[in-house]
């Protein structure tokens, strides 16, 4: 049963794919939800900075307008000398009056008072009050300043009363006080200059220096709103609240004083923000179930050649080299298959070969504990040849037989590294057998360092190129020598060389010994087994080297491979 595993990698794939689907959509959706928030908030506020912007430019029109009544009645000498006088000239002084009024008392009211308060002509109907005191209220601020100031009244809800009232004195020639003139503005002549000029649904709202109500179209809203910016102000809270329903712009007038406070309704309110969202919300809801799709499909079509691979991969661990991953597709993943496939083909070629190898392997054991019987055989036969020798006194067999003997148990031997002593010996053996073979015809000498005797070295490696020299070299030559020499080299290496004084070397055999093949190698079989079992064991840098004598006769066969002792395997 397959384990399940807790990542795998079909898993974080598909969570790739909705991270990179869905991350980037819905980032983009909070900025462009957050961007058409704020341009609408915009757009709403640059629509009221407007609105403020006319409002004002009407009130500057409208100062401007009674300023200039104001400055035109001022400068008229005959209403000061009508106000110091008893008698009457009304239609002398209403002539003048409406003319210098007649653009602003459509919407302002203008009263003529002599020096004493008292009322005398106005361009509308009789006011309730006739008589104002002279030392407080608007006539006393008329004889402390030059100019036309209007002031707010304290109570927005009496309709009655003039909401904006100023006074300027009228003079005589002789600079005296000759009477006054009252401009003021009623809630009515307000309404008609501003109405249409804020918007329908927006509520203008005048402000005093102290921020108390002057004007509003509706005077309730005006009371109960205005001590609540007031303390917002006061506080440094912004006008407007994060959840209000209502944003606030805010200007000053300097010619009146007022602040002028434009509330709009919010661009997004609570339902219209509600409604976004909501919509928003099934959109993004939407838009997950399709990317939540859309990343299963990607992630099987993806994931599905993997699975492949892995289903391989698994009956491959079981041995079963016969499966194969079908390239369907002309990508990586299908190059991967393919790949895979010869890869599994190679190694059922090479468990095939293997198991041919381990076969013969095993048939090549049993023939050579087969074969083991017969030298055991020889050595035994030899042995007893010896003694029948000796009994006989016939001593060249009995010493034939001895190193006969040695030799074979030499050869049978399980070591595959003897010391170079032991060699050397069964090379006097072999030596031994030739003399007798050959009547002592050449001589064997040994060159051999007594602090090399020690060293390992392949076994049988000296007796086969001693007899090339005696097969090949010294062939019918009477006195022949050959010398078998061992040198410690200044790398750590060791050098032996064997040396006859044959008839020495062909040119094309000097140097590296170059037959590879055995079929090359015939009547040199001795060397070409020794030039390979030093390959085989050091390299292809540690094989026979040919050369002729020092004199140009004979033949140098010299072998070099690591210095290695005895005791260094112990």
């Amino acid at each position: 049963m397959r384990k399940s595993m807790p990542h795998s990698f079909r898993r974080r794939l598909f969570v790739a794919f909705l991270a990179v689907s869905l991350v980037p959509l819905l980032l983009c959706s909070a900025m462009l939800l957050q961007i058409f928030r704020l341009r609408m908030t915009d757009a709403a506020q640059a629509q009221a900075a407007g609105y403020l912007t006319g409002v004002a430019h009407i009130l500057d029109t409208t100062y401007e307008g009674i300023s200039k009544a104001a400055n035109q009645i001022q400068q008229d000498v005959i209403f000061a000398q009508v106000l110091q006088e008893q008698e009457t000239k009304d239609t002398q002084v209403y002539s003048r009056l409406f003319s210098a009024t007649q653009g602003s008392r459509s919407y302002a009211r203008f009263d003529l008072y002599d020096a004493q308060g008292m009322w005398r002509y106005s361009t509308h109907n009789a006011p309730d009050q006739k008589q104002l005191p002279t030392n407080w209220g608007v006539l006393q601020q008329a004889r402390e300043q030059t100019a036309l100031e209007l002031i707010a009244c304290q109570d927005v809800t009496q309709t009655n009363q003039p909401l904006l009232q100023g006074a300027v004195c009228l003079e005589d020639r002789g600079g005296q006080t000759a009477g006054y003139l009252v401009v003021s503005l009623y809630q009515s002549g307000l309404r008609q200059l501003l109405e249409g000029a804020y918007g329908n649904q927006n509520d203008l709202i005048l402000l005093s220096h102290y921020w108390r109500p002057v004007y509003c179209a509706q005077p309730n809203l005006a009371s109960s709103l205005a001590p609540v910016l007031r303390q917002r102000l006061l506080a440094g809270q912004p006008l407007s609240g994060s959840g209000d329903e209502f944003s606030y712009q805010v200007e000053y007038h300097q010619p009146t004083g007022l602040y002028l406070v434009l509330r709009t309704p919010q661009a997004l309110n609570r339902t219209t923000m509600g409604l976004l969202y909501t919509v928003s919300a099934f959109s993004a809801l939407f838009c997950v179930g399709i990317s939540v799709l859309m990343s299963l499909k990607l992630s099987r079509q993806m994931f599905r050649p993997i699975q492949r691979l892995r289903t391989a991969m698994d009956e491959v661990v079981q041995n079963n080299l016969n499966v194969q991953v079908p390239p369907d597709r002309d990508d990586e993943l299908g190059e991967l298959a393919r790949r895979f496939n010869g890869m599994v083909q190679a190694l059922k070629r090479n468990q095939e070969e293997l198991v041919e190898n381990q076969r013969e392997l095993n048939q090549a054991q049993i023939r050579m504990l087969q074969a083991q019987l017969n030298p055991h055989f020889l050595c035994n036969t030899l042995d007893t040849m010896k003694w029948i020798s000796k009994i006989n006194q016939v001593p060249q067999v009995a010493l034939m037989s001895t190193s006969l003997a040695d030799i074979l148990r030499f050869c049978i031997s399980p070591d595959e590294f003897v010391p170079l002593r032991r060699e050397v010996q069964i090379v006097e053996r072999y030596i031994e057998i030739q003399t007798i073979r050959m009547s002592g015809g050449f001589q064997f000498r040994t060159d051999i360092p007594e602090g090399l005797e020690d060293c390992l070295v392949p076994k049988m490696i000296l007796q086969p190129i001693v007899e090339n020299a005696i097969l090949h070299g010294l062939e019918e030559k009477k006195d022949g020598l050959i010398t078998v020499r061992a040198r410690e080299r200044s790398d750590a290496m060791l050098e032996l060389t064997v040396e006859d004084n044959g008839k020495g070397l062909p040119p094309e055999m000097e140097g590296a010994y170059a037959h590879r093949d055995r079929e090359l190698s015939r009547g040199h079989l001795g060397l070409y087994n020794v030039d390979t079992i030093l390959r085989k064991y050091y390299g292809e840098e540690s094989g026979l080297y040919l050369s002729c004598g020092p004199s140009g006769q004979g033949a140098v066969i010299s072998a070099t491979l690591p210095l290695r002792r005895e005791e260094e395997t112990l």
